[in-house]
């Protein structure tokens, strides 16, 4: 026979409420001795693709038709890239992490392991709007920041070096053919076409020349990260929420049991 609710609640409140309060007790000194955690978050927008394609930026027909942002595709993708060892490794160095996460392993050993905490603390996400969001736990609030803003600029670096390399190895290989032109005779310099052909090399050349020093972005950054005003780890509300919850559930599933056996003997 199942016990009267309100019956136990009366007979055992005390009882209940004491683990109950002894379970807050507990989650709160845990709590606190945990240390806090600080998050910065930096938000970015893709780049279309088009803005590294000298075909489309010089003409004008073209250019008209395209945005300057990019595709949910192009997101995708720079959002697996977030996730490759290189970019931790290289905020590994930048910021000496194994120094600050106190490693005590020494060479590659300690980097690695440095950049697993780095990724363990890391968030590389597509928001709801479309938007890439790099998000970053540590327990120092400046740090946090910066190395948010970091992974995002490397992020930025590698795929920006990616669009550009069709560039320049269009730029190199134009400039050595106008090289291997300029090497012939004179007699030939003076031919009608291959002065022609020259000047259509110089101006690809210029064009060229122009994308890879301007070097177009491969993300728009809508806003850096900055040091947070408050800890957001750990959330001692939640924690008293749900500490109190299953206390107070394992409170009045035990009295049911030292009830239910209680009545046996009887």
């Amino acid at each position: 026979m199942m016990p009267d609710i309100f019956y136990l609640l009366s007979k055992w409140w005390k009882h209940i409420t004491g683990l109950v309060l002894l379970s807050l007790l507990t989650a709160w000194i845990i709590t606190s001795l945990l240390p806090k955690e600080y998050v910065a978050a930096t938000t970015a927008l893709p780049a279309n693709s088009y803005l590294s394609d000298k075909s489309k930026i010089f003409n004008e027909n073209i250019e008209a038709l395209y945005s300057a942002m990019g595709t949910a595709d192009e997101l995708d993708m720079i959002i697996g890239t977030g996730q490759l060892d290189t970019i931790y490794l290289s905020v590994v160095d930048r910021f000496n992490l194994t120094t600050h996460y106190g490693i005590s392993e020494k060479g590659e050993a300690a980097r690695s392991k440095a950049s697993l905490l780095l990724k363990k603390h890391t968030r590389v996400m597509k928001t709801e709007y479309g938007e890439l969001k790099v998000r970053v736990w540590d327990t120092d609030k400046l740090l946090s920041a910066q190395f948010a803003n970091a992974i995002m600029d490397k992020i930025q670096q590698m795929h920006s070096d990616l669009q550009n390399s069709i560039n320049y190895s269009t730029l190199n290989s134009l400039l050595a053919a106008r090289g291997k032109i300029k090497s012939q005779p004179d007699s030939v310099h003076s031919s009608q076409m291959v002065t022609a052909q020259l000047q259509q090399y110089e101006k690809l050349i210029g064009e060229y020349q122009l994308m890879v020093d301007t070097k177009p972005p491969a993300l728009l950054i809508v806003e850096r990260a900055r040091p947070a005003s408050f800890a957001d780890r750990p959330q001692l509300l939640q924690a008293f929420l749900i500490t109190g919850f299953f206390s107070l559930l394992f409170a009045f599933l035990l009295v049911m049991v030292l009830e239910k056996k209680k009545s046996n003997r009887r």
